[in-house]
Parts: C-alpha cells; structure tokens; sequence
C-alpha cells in the first residue's frame, strides 16, 4: 500500500513541510466540572493549538473494580487502584455534544480517544473528525480494526510498544485504508528528558513513511520544540488552566502560557529549518586582499607591509595570498583598494 507522507483533520493539512500540528490534552484537567473543560477549549484556541482532545471512557470499561496488586496504578499514582484513578479522571460522555458545539463556535478542533466499541459507536453519532488510539490500546487490534474501519484519519500513540507492536497495528490501519500518524510516546508521568529520544522520530518515519509527531510528558516546552528539528509534524500536550487545580494530570500539564510558548516555539523551528542553502557567489563581507598603504607603480607585493587579508570582501579571496607575495603592482593602488587581479603584475 501507499503509504501518505500527509494527511487533513478538519482541513489542516498535516506532515511534511507543514506547520506542527499543536493538541491540547484534556485528560482529566476537566476536573469533574464541564465549566472548567470548556474554559480549556477556550484557552487552548487562545494558546493557538490545533486541537482539543478529550478521552471517551468509564472506569467500567477500562478496568475492574480490583483491589489486587495487578490492578495497582504504578508510577506517579502508585498506591491508587486503577478503578479508582479512572473513576476520577473520566470525563462524563454527555460533555461530549457540548464541548464540540463551543470548539465549533471558537474554530478549534475538537476530538477524542475512544477505549472501546462502545466508545466509537457513540463518537460515531457525533461524527468526530479524528479519532487517537493511546499507547495501551495499540494491543487491541479489534478495537484499532473498529476505529480505521470509520474512515477518519488516526493518531496512534506508541507508549511501551515494541516496533513489533507497532508493525501489528499499522498493518490493519493500512489494510483498512486509514489515513494515520504515529505519536512516538514516552509513558512516564512526567517524563525525564533523558527518557524521550527524539532520534525515534525520524527513524519511525523513514520505517513507516507517514506522519510522526510526540506525545510528549516531559515538563516545560523544551522537548517539544526540540522535536521539530527532528522532523516531529505533530505534538500533544496535556494542558491545564493552572496547576494549582490539583487533578490526577496537574503536576505535569502544560499552562495557557506553556502551551502558547510551544506554538510560537515550534513554528519558529519550522521557519528555521528551511532548505539545503549555501550562496553561490562568495559574500562581500567577507575577507580579501586589501591595500594597507599606497602601492606604486612596479612596487613588490609585501605581505602586513603594503596589503594583507583584511574585512571586507570584494576583492582577490585571501586564499590567493601567496600568489600575490612577491609580485609587482601594474600602476599605482591608493590605500584602501580592494585588490583585483588587474593590479598584480608578474615578478
């Protein structure tokens, strides 16, 4: 199959040679109050991002209400059972209709991660535009199938996933004709830097020739904008009003002023990075050879005596120096004159 080095969400184009594509990640920010996810959206749309993501779940059907060690939340949130962690974080489906409506309203895109069949049928009804897969699905291939099978462009988040994982679900979005990009996924909460190489990024591209972007953990604005130079075509970022609003995704989301930071931050990278340039003509402010004092006619070339290499350019390149040592001047060459091969006469 062919695979596309671009794709379009909402008509933005995505990929190669376009501008990063910013998503701010609602996560659990939404703090149980939908007046607190829309002022998100809102401030997502001021911060310039792309996208508003949310997440479509219960804690019914991401896990079990398990109070055993398997069910124990690791990392950041160890001690939490993973019942509990989700119960909290969930977002109520019925946001849904109302948050799209005000992103519609505001001209920011608005989509979700459904976890599963469930989920898609009911994001289905909405028609949303897109659909991201997070890393611990990648497993789930039936659910990757259900989602290609909508005909809306993917994001798959990578996470933990082997390349062998990652194989896996790229082969049944491309058996099913589904436009993708691939989150290369640090799953650490925060992530340390030392942990995120960005050297996956072009690798996954030249392997899988589509869209790769970062889902990115780590906290403040270096990494992500970094990420563009590698050729990082879209970034994700969970996105907070302000951290002291204590939720299950606080202490490592972005800030209104974080996330505006990394707009402004990844487009100048992009501006930056340009093409294969270098100038054909030699510039004029480099070095040449330059008269020091007034030459005469048939004087002798003397080196820190009557020329030298000095700013700036125009005149014989420097590199010449030693053909012109010890040869005559044709006329007289008032100090200050840019050197020219009409001046130099033989030994």
């Amino acid at each position: 199959m062919k695979f596309n080095k671009t794709f379009q969400i909402d008509g933005r184009v995505i990929g190669d040679g376009c501008k990063p594509y910013i998503i701010a990640e609602m996560s659990a920010n939404h703090g149980n109050n939908i007046e607190i996810a829309k002022k998100i959206v809102i401030a997502a749309k001021k911060a310039g991002a792309d996208a508003v993501k949310i997440q479509t779940y219960s804690a019914d059907s991401i896990t079990l209400d398990c109070k055993t060690s398997a069910f124990e939340a690791k990392g950041a949130w160890e001690g939490v059972y993973l019942y509990d962690l989700y119960k909290e974080a969930a977002m109520p489906w019925k946001w849904t209709s109302e948050l799209q409506k005000l992103a519609k309203e505001i001209g920011i895109t608005l989509f979700s991660s459904p976890f599963d069949f469930e989920a898609v049928e009911f994001l289905e009804t909405l028609n949303m535009p897109a659909y991201k897969i997070a890393s611990p699905e990648i497993v789930d291939l039936p659910l990757v199938r259900r989602i290609a099978q909508t005909n809306k462009p993917v994001i798959l988040s990578t996470g933990n996933a082997t390349i062998s994982q990652i194989n896996d679900a790229v082969a049944v979005l491309t058996k099913e004709k589904s436009e993708f990009a691939i989150l290369k996924c640090t799953s650490e909460y925060p992530a340390d830097p030392k942990d995120i190489n960005l050297k996956s990024i072009p690798f996954l591209k030249e392997l899988f020739k589509c869209p790769v972007g970062l889902s990115d953990h780590t906290l403040g604005t270096a990494i992500p904008i970094a990420s563009v130079a590698l050729g990082c075509d879209i970034i994700e970022k969970h996105f907070i009003l302000d951290r002291k609003q204590k939720t299950v995704d606080s202490f490592f989301s972005a800030t209104p002023n974080e996330l505006k930071a990394i707009v402004e931050g990844t487009q100048m990278v992009q501006d930056a990075l340009g093409e294969i340039s270098f100038p054909i003509i030699p510039n004029k402010s480099q070095r040449s050879l330059i008269a020091i004092k007034d030459i005469n006619e048939g004087e002798v070339f003397e080196e820190n005596k009557n020329f030298r290499s000095i700013r700036p350019g125009g005149g014989i390149e420097s590199k010449e120096i030693k053909k012109i040592i010890g040869r005559k001047s044709m006329h007289f060459i008032p100090r200050g004159s840019l050197l020219s091969w009409d001046d130099i006469g033989g030994l």
